[in-house]
């Protein structure tokens, strides 16, 4: 059986993240556990929301920074070094509400043209609820948990501070969707 896109995924992340990185690596690990369960919401995407949950951080990586944006960082080495999934790479680039940060940087222009955010709701939805409901160490948490825990590690007046208190009420909303959509589905969600 060969290599899957998923594989392919956690090779790669392993490989940026595990040594020079180890907790936003069990983070990258946990948000991916989370994804797994939301197979029953996006059925054939699947792979795609794995994928994407699996490689959303690794523009964090000390080798791919150049903008210290880490959401443009790891999308455009995704589609520069490995012409990976649009698909993939539009979630990376565009995860937990990121044109917000990117606007807080200056570099909203730059995400917007080169990476638009996929015509996916739920998938967009399903990775922005993963990456809420995990903890930096990888367990699950919930989002209010999430972001008081971002904003204790950042600073409220720094730039990430200021990014994740604009995009909170967007968060929740996603994450309420998530869970909307869980219950009609009938599947069971841990955070």
């Amino acid at each position: 059986m060969g290599t899957t896109e998923v594989d392919w995924a956690y090779e790669l992340a392993g490989e940026l993240l595990r040594d020079s990185l180890p907790r936003r690596w069990a983070h990258t690990q946990g948000v991916a556990a989370c994804a797994q369960t939301l197979a029953p919401l996006v059925g054939g995407h699947v792979e795609v929301l794995e994928s994407a949950a699996v490689l959303h951080d690794i523009g964090y990586a000390p080798r791919l920074v150049e903008t210290g944006f880490h959401p443009l960082d790891g999308a455009r080495y995704l589609r520069n070094a490995h012409a990976a999934d649009e698909r993939v790479v539009k979630l990376v680039a565009n995860h937990t509400y990121a044109l917000l940060e990117a606007e807080e940087r200056g570099l909203r222009d730059e995400l917007a043209d080169e990476f638009p955010i996929l015509d996916d709701p739920l998938l967009v939805d399903a990775l922005v609820y993963c990456d809420m409901t995990t903890t930096p160490d990888g367990q699950r948490t919930t989002p209010q948990e999430r972001l008081q825990e971002i904003l204790g590690r950042y600073g409220e007046e720094s730039v990430v501070g200021r990014f994740i208190r604009r995009a909170a009420p967007h968060i929740h909303a996603s994450v309420d969707r998530v869970r909307a959509a869980a219950t009609r589905a009938g599947v069971q969600l841990g955070a």
